[in-house]
Parts: C-alpha cells; structure tokens; sequence
C-alpha cells in the first residue's frame, strides 16, 4: 500500500510539473510596460498560446499571447493576426533580457483585445 501511495504521488508531481513550469508569469517585469507598433512576421496561432514575432527596435521580439479560445472570445478569430499587417502590441518583457514579451493587450483593425 505505502508503495502504490509514493508511485500515485511521483506521478501527481509529474503531472503537475507542466501546468506549474507553464504559468511562470513570474519571470516577466510587470513593473516594465512596453507598448509599441509593429507588424508580425510569423504569427503561430496555436495552444497554449498563441504568439507572434515582430521586429522592434532593430531586434526581433517573441510576444506571448493569450490561448486561442480566449482570444476568440473575446473578437479576435484566427484570421485577424496577419504578418505584415500593423498591430499595437502592450505587454511585460522578461527579466532576463530575452527578447520576449507576455502581451497583456493587442489593438488589432482599431480594436483592443484584453488577453489576460
């Protein structure tokens, strides 16, 4: 009994591992706000999350988007994201200095979709 407790237990902790690596919000400055315009060059419209790559400021960024069904729901189909086609993105950067960003807000065709 106490052995099929320790292997339920090792395999929750392998559960759970993905869902808490995943949500690691933590490593974004949300005390840092960027916001600017840009036109992706790849947009990956998938779950977890959706996201884009733009250029800014001479470098390409990774912005993290919101998962598919949310963004759905709130007025942004999968169609809307196009590259080329000029958004305004708001968001954290990471601390680390990596060129990503965890976008909060997206202004897409004049109209803003909260992701968070």
């Amino acid at each position: 009994m106490r052995r099929n407790l320790a292997v339920l237990g090792i395999i929750a902790i392998l559960v759970a591992a993905p869902a808490i690596a995943h949500h690691g919000w933590g490593s974004y400055d949300a005390e840092k706000v960027m916001r600017f315009d840009a036109a992706p060059v790849e947009v990956r419209y998938r779950n977890p999350h959706a996201e884009i790559s733009v250029d800014h400021d001479g470098s390409r960024w990774l912005a993290i988007l919101a998962p598919t069904a949310r963004m759905e729901s709130r007025g942004l189909a999968e169609g809307a994201l196009k590259v080329g086609k000029t958004i305004t993105i708001t968001g954290y950067p990471r601390k680390d200095g990596t060129r990503e960003l965890r976008a909060e807000r997206i202004v897409v065709d004049g109209k803003t979709i909260e992701l968070r």
